[in-house]
């Protein structure tokens, strides 16, 4: 393959940086930032190449790739194409390894979300000793420098996950490979973005809504109030001016005597509960008005449940012209031919990732074209504002996993939560209630507009993007000004069940902390259309759009909100009464295993009773150090625990607090060598003046529970003077200047 300019100077540099890192002390790393599309996979295989037939010394190396999700198996299968007519680097996935070792120019290819838990196959003991700590030792036996090349290096949460990789493994040279890379090494190769338009690679900019308009403006004029629901509504306008528009792209290219049919991708949003799925109007659309079905081959699906027509749909001449999908494509996925991407969301501003507007940057030629149309991406959507994040955290997070030793014998200790009231998570009955007496404090019939004739929806009307790979917030930049993003905004008048779909939502939003299930958004709807008919009886129908519309109009939206605040008040001050009820554990047990999610770090500990140990990334200074503290008495202490704050599955003791049971998660369970256990809760400074209640509570579940034949002491601990000293008392007294009443632990 000829690689471009920018490509190879890329590698040369690569070479050289990494050559000059071999000789210093220690462990390096390199940053390799090149935008989306740029070919930073060829990039990389060129370099392992090069780097590796082309030395002048006698160094052996061995390689490991790490990447997210299942991208490291598409790079296996990317790399093993490209090295087809090399017989000195080999691919290889863990299974594939002889002799326990990486062997000389072999890439032992890994997805780093697996390798990062600690009770994953590849990282255990096992009695064969083929596991990923071992192998590793062994190449570096047999005199090998291990390089790891950690792709799509973003998608770790941030550094921590690539800096774990790297300390676990210590490859002397880690390249972290990342449009957006997130770290700083010992020395950053760059390919920018402009030499990668230059060759024709990726296209120029990113056009959103291009002409909406001029489109909807003239559509407004023959409009007047709303449309009834046989009308084209948003979803349909969008879908036919993208299709217009992939049909204007499909005879540009066939006028310049190129086989490219230009691929609209669709993606959907995720279904949620209380609205209809968006998936079955798209596909009927498609299928009435525009004749584009999975039957005749022109539409393909790409989604968990339901895939077809995706078997050629990379190659530039596939008869498919549109394909449906959900959340982000596969990373990795490519199809140069995709030229317009359709996003339907629910009527606010959307965060899209990089990741997926990179779906529609290649150019599937790689060159650029006289009709300049060719070299632009397209977006169109039906929001009013977008922004565009990285594709880090969320789902892709690995989730920490710690597991009790079997050392650990029961304690059975009594503990508390509260209970779970339904009325706490949902709405009853009541809250039509609440909502008409809310409405009638705030006067809301004398405040709000009745005529209205029309609800309108912005979108976005001929934004431009030209950098997608770098983050935003809005897309609000002033006419003519084009150095990063821009757009303006343009409105459309709803069709009668668009008003109904908002409406829906404008429900479904206004429930929080509430959940949105079906019985909770029909009382919030009850509610409204009752209000509407006591205090206009003859304007309105239930559940009729006129009401719905008045609810919707900018002039009463915020008072709607406003009521639906004060009923949710009242709601929660009736069943707050009967809320802190106290379920009792009679037998609490440490729980057998534990997960944390990227908000814990694992610290090195040894009596802990779970292992390993992951601490909180907010973890205070006292709870820090009394972890220390606890670790260092190895001679008294059989293990400890540090203690969670959720429901039954962590321990808490009962007190009270403005006249209200609460339950109390206390920091500390430790298990003494002489049979006692100890309850302690860390404070310092006003925390430890504010802790009374909590303290008393304490002090009154130890004694309680030592009549029945317990063996628990603990108490509030604090750390003064290099000792830590804990209260017991049963009246609770805390002066920093004077600690008489408080024991030395």
């Amino acid at each position: 393959m000829k690689l471009r300019d920018y490509q190879d100077k890329a590698v040369e540099r690569l070479k050289l940086v990494a050559n000059s890192l071999l000789e210093l002390q220690g462990n390096k790393t390199i940053v390799f930032e090149a935008p989306t599309g740029s070919g930073k996979t060829v990039m990389m295989a060129e370099f392992i190449k090069d780097f590796v037939e082309n030395r002048e010394d006698d160094k052996q190396f061995a390689f490991i790739w790490a990447a997210p999700r299942q991208l490291h198996n598409q790079s296996k299968k990317k790399l093993e194409n490209y090295f087809f007519d090399s017989k000195a680097i080999r691919c290889s996935s863990f299974e594939d390894l002889s002799d326990k070792q990486i062997g000389e120019n072999e890439i032992l290819f890994l997805n780093w979300e697996s390798i990062n838990k600690a009770d994953n196959i590849y990282i255990r003991d096992n009695e064969s000793d083929f596991n990923l700590s071992n192998i590793i030792q062994n190449t570096v036996d047999q005199g090998r420098i291990i390089i790891m090349v950690i792709d799509e290096s973003h998608f770790a949460a941030k550094t921590e996950t690539s800096m774990e990789l790297i300390q676990m493994l210590q490859p002397k040279i880690a390249i972290e490979v990342s449009a957006t890379p997130h770290i700083t090494g010992a020395e950053k190769v760059t390919v920018y973005r402009e030499k990668v338009i230059e060759e024709g690679m990726i296209k120029k900019r990113i056009a959103i809504n291009p002409g909406f308009k001029n489109i909807i403006r003239q559509q407004n004029v023959d409009k007047i109030g709303i449309s009834s629901s046989a009308a084209d509504g948003t979803n349909d306008f969008v879908i036919r001016t993208a299709l217009a528009k992939r049909e204007e792209l499909a005879e540009a290219f066939r006028e310049i005597g190129s086989n490219v049919n230009p691929l609209m991708l669709i993606q959907l949003p995720d279904r949620r509960q209380g609205l209809e799925d968006v998936k079955e109007e798209v596909i009927q659309i498609l299928r009435a008005k525009h004749s584009i079905t999975v039957e005749n081959g022109k539409l393909a699906i790409y989604l968990s449940e339901d895939k077809a027509n995706l078997e050629n749909i990379t190659r530039n001449d596939s008869e498919v012209e549109v394909m449906i999908f959900k959340q982000a494509i596969a990373l990795g996925w490519d199809c140069p031919r995709a030229s317009i991407l359709v996003l339907f969301r629910d009527w606010k501003s959307i965060t899209f990732s990089i990741q997926t507007v990179g779906r529609i940057l290649r150019m599937p030629e790689l060159k650029h074209y006289a009709a300049d149309e060719l070299n632009t991406g397209i977006v169109y959507t039906n929001l009013s504002d977008i922004s565009i994040q990285e594709d880090i955290a969320g789902s892709y997070l690995t989730i920490n996993f710690a597991k009790r030793k079997p050392l650990y014998q029961p304690i059975a200790l009594q503990s508390v939560h509260s209970k779970r009231f339904r009325e706490a998570t949902r709405l009853s009955p009541q809250f039509i209630h609440d909502f008409l007496a809310a409405a009638k404090e705030y006067e809301l019939q004398n405040r709000i507009t009745t005529n209205v004739s029309e609800i309108m929806a912005n979108l976005i009307s001929d934004g431009i993007v030209t950098n997608p790979d770098r983050s935003f917030e809005h897309l609000d930049g002033q006419k003519g000004i084009f150095e990063e993003h821009s757009g303006e905004t343009v409105q459309i008048v709803q069709t009668e069940r668009e008003v109904q779909l908002k409406f829906d939502l404008f429900v479904r939003d206004s429930l929080s902390p509430f959940a949105p299930e079906k019985r909770s958004i029909d009382r919030v709807k009850d509610a409204i259309y009752r209000f509407l008919l006591y205090e206009f009886p003859d304007m309105f129908e239930y559940g009729g759009v006129k009401g719905q519309a008045v609810v919707l109009s900018p002039k009463n939206r915020q008072h709607f909100i406003d009521v639906l605040n004060r009923a949710k008040e009242i709601y929660r001050s009736k069943i707050e009464k009967d809320k802190k009820e106290l379920a009792v554990d009679e037998q609490w047990e440490v729980p057998a295993s534990i997960n944390c999610n990227n908000s814990y770090s694992r610290r090195e500990v040894s009596l802990c009773i779970h292992e390993p140990f992951y601490e909180s990334n907010t973890a205070s200074g006292p709870e820090k150090d009394f972890a220390s503290y606890l670790d260092s008495q190895r001679n008294d202490i059989e293990w400890w625990f540090k203690n969670g704050q959720r429901d039954g599955t962590f321990f808490a003791v009962p007190y009270v607090e403005n006249n209200q049971n609460e339950p109390f998660y206390v920091d500390w369970i430790v298990k003494y060598k002489d049979g006692r256990v100890g309850l302690f809760d860390t404070k310092a400074g006003m925390t430890a003046k504010l802790a009374k209640p909590k303290a008393e509570g304490l002090a009154k579940y130890i004694k309680e529970e030592n009549t029945k034949g317990k063996n628990i002491f603990g108490g509030i601990v604090i750390l003064k003077d290099s000792s830590w000293r804990y209260n017991d008392s049963a009246v609770y007294d805390y002066n920093e200047k004077d600690l008489s009443g408080w024991k030395f632990l």
